[in-house]
């Protein structure tokens, strides 16, 4: 088994490190890293199997028991939630609990384009050709990940937004446009947890995700990817077609891991400089729905 490195996230409202807890994270390390592993790797998170079974579960009452579980291990703060921890039926209703109003404020400027998700960022501001590599793991490929609309996105810039239990698991639009088109690929659930991406497989060409083109005033026209992941009941868009605001909801994850790519024509946004600094040293940075992430660069509609 390979030695063990830890993963280390930049906190960006206090700009300290701190070392991720990860859930199972002796079972994962088995599962992608002991070369004894790969038929059960196999089994596990190439079929939908495992992943629709463990879906059932969190959305039954009888997973209710494990939600004040989870908020203590993982230290949530429930000060956030727009309901009562009491009127969660099930764990997949808390998982995909609304906030209160407010408590992701949000930069409402025309050339802002802001986070799409609570979630560890890592940018790419410029693609060389069509590949990006995430931290520790293997060159990826857009044309993979979207087989059929890539060529519009080569030598573009990229951000993934990996999700974790712990986080919010509703998404945004992380500025306005109109939606012109979405599909769903179907795929495997590996996980998108760093230990996995490491380890080989093509998480972003091989798992299921869906994606859709969002036409935007002046940021070119964007593509939001979901990406599912091991233990994703689901993923749920509930915006699929017109216009959409900043902010807008999007969708949600139902449980696990999961992750939101955002790819940028060539050409049409900047990265903020504190993503662009940790991610070329090799560190995600922990960030909120709404935070400053990139800057359009092709002007202001004037009316």
């Amino acid at each position: 088994m390979s030695e063990k490195q830890p993963i280390i996230v930049i906190d960006r409202e206090t700009g300290k490190a701190f070392e991720e807890t990860v859930l199972g994270e002796k079972w994962m390390r088995w599962a992608y890293q002991d070369s004894s592993s790969s038929v059960i790797e196999k089994l596990l998170f190439r079929s939908s199997a495992l992943s629709k079974a463990m879906g059932w579960y969190y959305d039954s009452p009888l997973s209710k028991s494990k939600i004040q579980s989870a908020i203590d291990e993982l230290d949530i703060d429930t000060e956030e939630f727009a309901d009562p921890q009491a009127s969660f039926a099930s764990f997949n209703e808390f998982f995909i609990r609304h906030l209160k109003e407010g408590t992701r404020p949000f930069d409402n400027a025309s050339d802002s384009i802001v986070s799409p998700a609570d979630g560890r960022v890592l940018v790419f501001p410029e693609l060389e050709e069509d590949t990006f590599v995430p931290v520790k793991g293997h060159p990826f490929s857009i044309r993979k990940m979207l087989p059929d609309i890539a060529e519009q996105y080569i030598g573009g810039a990229l951000a993934i937004v990996r999700l974790c239990p712990a986080d919010y698991h509703r998404y945004h639009f992380p500025c306005a446009g109109e939606i012109i088109d979405a599909k769903a690929l179907p795929g495997a659930y590996h996980s998108v947890n760093p230990i996995a991406l490491g380890a080989g497989p093509d998480v972003f060409g091989e798992n299921k995700r869906c994606y859709t083109r969002i036409k935007t005033e002046n940021a070119g026209t964007m593509c939001y990817v979901e990406v599912g992941a091991f233990g994703v009941g689901s993923i749920v868009n509930t915006k699929t077609a017109g216009h959409v605001e900043k902010m807008d909801e999007k969708g949600y994850f139902k449980f696990g891991g999961s992750t939101v790519v955002v790819v940028f024509e060539p050409g049409t946004v900047k990265f903020r400089d504190d993503l662009i600094a940790n991610s070329a040293a090799g560190k995600e940075t922990l960030v909120k729905v709404g935070q400053p992430f990139a800057t359009a660069l092709q002007g202001v509609k004037v009316a």
